[in-house]
């Protein structure tokens, strides 16, 4: 499903127009980044947790010419499902 799929559904699902669907959903999404790079993190109970992790910097190696290369330290969005969500699939 892409993301106007998923437009599409949200707005037969509560039954409202796609625009009003598609302002919801870019507000999630733009209210979960901003609070994960406040080092925060969104907890939708039954659903799952959006968190951050941070990642070591490391050595790697181009896989063309076998060149070892630096991988920067990063953070990376974390998604751990909850409990409701898990058993839906079960």
């Amino acid at each position: 499903m892409n993301k106007q799929q998923l437009i599409e559904a949200i707005a037969n699902e509560v039954e409202v127009t796609k625009a009003t669907a598609a302002s919801c959903l870019d507000a999630f999404i733009n209210t979960v980044t901003k609070v994960l790079k406040k080092k925060g993190e969104v907890r939708l109970v039954g659903f799952g947790t959006f968190t951050t992790a941070k990642r070591k910097a490391t050595t790697g190696r181009n896989p063309q010419t076998g060149a070892a290369i630096k991988i920067p330290a990063s953070t990376q969005p974390k998604f751990k499902p909850g409990k409701a969500l898990k058993d839906a699939l079960n």
